[in-house]
């Protein structure tokens, strides 16, 4: 069984801006705590076909997750397969919002059977969700949204 994950959040940009700034993906361990660094395996650093190494941490667990984009069409959808130890798939969509962008983070993942699988998943689910909403609160002040203490997130 694979877990879904989705969060997303109302960002004070136009989609464009969004893009431009989310599309460096060298730049995601500024807004994403749980990513320590990431390493590029492939010479191409934007796109589908790139492929890349991060280091993860969350709280006192750390994993490599190895990630390739499957698919990248500028300005609306980013998409990833996860090759690590948890595998998955996982997609950035944004969509015109009023004046605004609408930045969803979906994914679907899967946790090894060795490391407890359905029932790991399970309890890592609130976490994680608590962790990327975190994460995008954090890459909404990246565009000075108007109240960093309002919470435009929702989850599904």
């Amino acid at each position: 069984m694979a877990i879904d994950i989705s969060v997303g959040i109302a960002i004070e940009a136009p989609i464009e801006d969004v893009w431009s700034y989310v599309a460096q993906i060298e730049q995601h361990v500024d807004w994403m705590a749980d990513a320590e660094s990431i390493t590029f395996l492939t010479d191409q650093t934007r796109g589908a076909g790139t492929r890349m190494s991060v280091a993860t941490a969350v709280g006192p667990l750390r994993t490599t997750d190895i990630m390739e984009f499957t698919d990248w069409e500028p300005p609306h959808r980013m998409a990833i397969r996860h090759e690590g130890l948890v595998t998955g798939e996982g997609a950035f969509t944004l969509e015109p919002y009023g004046v605004g962008t609408w930045f969803s983070w979906n994914e679907k993942l899967s946790f090894p059977t060795h490391l407890g699988g359905d029932v790991t998943g399970l309890a890592a689910k609130p976490v994680l969700t608590a962790v990327w909403r975190r994460n995008l609160k954090r890459l909404a002040r990246h565009f000075s949204i108007a109240s960093p203490e309002e919470d435009d997130t929702t989850i599904a």
